[in-house]
């Protein structure tokens, strides 16, 4: 099964950065996609965000 979802751990394997970074990353997305603090951030809303291939993101997830 796929994931939709995305976390800060997520963010560190894909960018290469803290996971700090990840956790500012997702609040920088919420503000952008107006969504509030208990709200998950999907996996389209960060590509969106980012610029990067969503296909590319998720094959870099798949454990």
């Amino acid at each position: 099964m796929e994931r939709i979802c995305i976390y800060p751990k997520d963010i560190q394997l894909v960018t290469g950065r803290s996971e700090r970074y990840g956790r500012d990353l997702i609040k920088k997305i919420k503000v952008t996609f107006s969504k509030k603090d208990h709200h998950l951030v999907t996996i389209e809303e960060f590509c969106n965000y980012t610029g990067l291939s969503s296909q590319q993101v998720k094959e870099k997830l798949k454990y």
